[in-house]
């Protein structure tokens, strides 16, 4: 039982998802774990992390899996829309950008479905910010660097949703003009945001 309530606490220490380095802190051996997978107890979310099994029905977050597992990831696109609420279209799977040099084969994983995008180094830390996403903090790209992404892929987003996502951002009062210019010249989407924008832009 001492056993079990260390495994409960690591879980809940971790946020909801725990990996064998969480488990290992609080004194408790891998085969350990093992058995409480066994013994239903535990569930895996995937190798070396793991959740209560009484979360397993929709208790555990989509987010808390998201943050354990890819602490380096940044939600964007279209999960980043329907955040600031630039889209009323829940996203089927979680845009996530990645560096390119992220391994793909972590993204091998049943559940929460992701949608990644593989961004390069030097934009990647691009108006990374965080935020609240059902009471568990992911960085996501802010406003500005969300809406320069949609004319980065506008040729594969909706089109109703792009211009949702630009109409909703035009009324948004916490807009930021500055920092849309300066992100759009340095991911050269500029001249695109500008035929759209233009009249905003040009004040």
């Amino acid at each position: 039982m001492e056993q079990l309530n260390r495994a409960k606490q690591s879980i809940q220490q971790a946020g909801g998802v725990a990996s064998i380095a969480d488990f290992r802190a609080n004194g408790l051996a891998r085969d350990t774990v093992a058995d409480f997978c066994k013994a239903g107890m535990l569930h895996r979310v995937r190798r070396g992390y793991y959740c209560l099994a009484e979360q397993e029905n929709g208790t555990v977050l989509d987010e808390q899996i998201l943050a354990a597992l890819f602490p380096e990831a940044v939600v964007c696109v279209h999960s980043a829309l329907f955040h600031y609420g630039y889209s009323d279209r829940t996203p089927l799977a979680w845009s996530l950008a990645f560096p390119r040099t992220f391994s793909r084969s972590r993204l091998k994983l049943e559940y929460p479905p992701i949608q990644p995008y593989f961004v390069q180094e030097s934009t990647f830390a691009m108006g990374k910010s965080k935020g609240d996403f059902n009471g568990v903090a992911l960085a996501v790209y802010d406003r500005e660097r969300t809406i320069c992404d949609c004319f980065k892929y506008r040729e594969k987003m909706d089109a109703e949703i792009f211009n949702k996502a630009i109409h909703g951002y035009t009324n948004d009062s916490e807009k930021n003009l500055g920092n849309l210019i300066q992100y759009a010249k340095e991911m050269r989407v500029y001249r695109k945001m500008a035929d759209v924008m233009g009249v905003m832009l040009n004040g």
